[in-house]
């Protein structure tokens, strides 16, 4: 059993031998308004192991878009996708992926999709969700006793829309048995590339990445980047707390109700965030406030009072003084400062 099959956890599925050769493929479900980003980063990925240099000939890889309707699928930029085939035997594929984009605008993906995804699973099949393609997944029934991903910029949606689940919004993706979940953007290029390692070879999915000018492969454990933070722990429970005060920047919450997300009491939260950080969560969330403000001062024409709605602060009077206060000077001379050396 590979690496690979230890980190599903669960016994390999028999890949069923293709007579063309193919070793891996894949079907993919959009939801309206997908991130196009997140679908066309795996559909690369795939394209580029599948056949030799840029050829872009489905050898080693098949990708199909399924549909109920047949009707052409807009992303959430406006460019649309049209199918390739109807919902039929989802055993035909080794995984199918849903991949999501704009959750408010799509409640749910119908009953035609819930169907084939619940058949999916019953026949054994691998599913995966990309983006907020994991929501719908959960929608489903597909998703109970399994950890799931999301992005950090969702992980407040999801938690607001399914509060039985304690999602991961520090890995790029995560695999669990039969359920893979990524977070979208580039890292489903790298989810792309672990399915290829695994089923086609290490040697297909270096090229394919490498064409992309993606530097390396990244296992799912890595960090998604969200917003760079000075602030590093390897305690969980404070790394999701920074995760949350990170995206309530704009909009800056107390202790109280970042304990009451984590489920955790104020005396517990702020107990861990001394030992990991030797600071308080009220100062740990002014340095991420302060940072974030720092850079927007620096790279982008934003005016100060904007910078200071923003990071959640009243005016940019108050940001000042906190500004000038952590840094050693106020954030007119840091902008006076980039212009010039810009």
């Amino acid at each position: 059993m590979s690496d690979g099959d230890r980190i599903l956890g669960v016994k390999p599925r028999r890949i069923r031998q293709r007579p063309n050769g193919q070793r891996l493929s894949v079907g993919f479900i959009l939801t309206k308004r997908f991130t196009l980003c997140a679908f066309a980063n795996f559909v690369d990925v795939l394209r580029l192991a599948a056949d030799e240099g840029d050829r872009s000939r489905p050898i080693l890889c098949n990708w199909t878009v399924l549909s109920d309707t047949m009707d052409a699928v807009p992303s959430s930029s406006g460019v649309s996708v049209h199918p390739n085939e109807r919902l039929g035997d989802p055993s035909k594929f080794d995984y199918i992926v849903v991949v999501g984009g704009l959750v408010n605008e799509t409640p749910d993906l119908g009953k035609a999709y819930s169907r084939y995804l619940q058949r999916a699973s019953d026949l054994g099949v691998p599913l995966i969700g990309v983006c907020t393609g994991t929501f719908f997944l959960h929608q489903a029934g597909l998703l109970k006793d399994y950890r799931c991903c999301v992005s950090w910029f969702h992980h407040a949606d999801f938690l607001d829309q399914f509060e039985d689940l304690n999602p991961v919004s520090d890995q790029i993706f995560v695999v669990d048995r039969d359920r893979i979940t990524c977070s979208g953007g580039a890292s489903s290029a790298h989810l792309a590339a672990y399915l290829v390692d695994k089923h086609v070879g290490r040697a297909q999915a270096s090229k394919s990445l490498h064409i992309m000018m993606i530097d390396d492969a990244l296992q799912g454990e890595m960090p998604q980047p969200g917003i760079s933070l000075t602030l590093r722990t390897k305690d969980p429970l404070v790394r999701r707390a920074l995760l949350i005060m990170q995206q309530n920047i704009d909009t800056p919450i107390t202790v109280q109700e970042i304990a009451r997300r984590l489920g955790h009491s104020k005396r517990q939260i702020e107990r861990h965030f001394r030992l990991a950080l030797d600071t308080s969560p009220q100062s740990a969330f002014l340095t991420i406030r302060l940072s974030f403000a720092h850079h927007l001062v620096q790279s982008t024409d934003k005016t100060i009072a904007q910078v200071a709605l923003d990071c959640g602060f009243c005016d940019s009077s108050h940001l000042s003084r906190s500004f000038k206060k952590q840094f050693g000077q106020t954030p007119h001379v840091l902008r006076q400062a980039a212009l010039q050396l810009g």
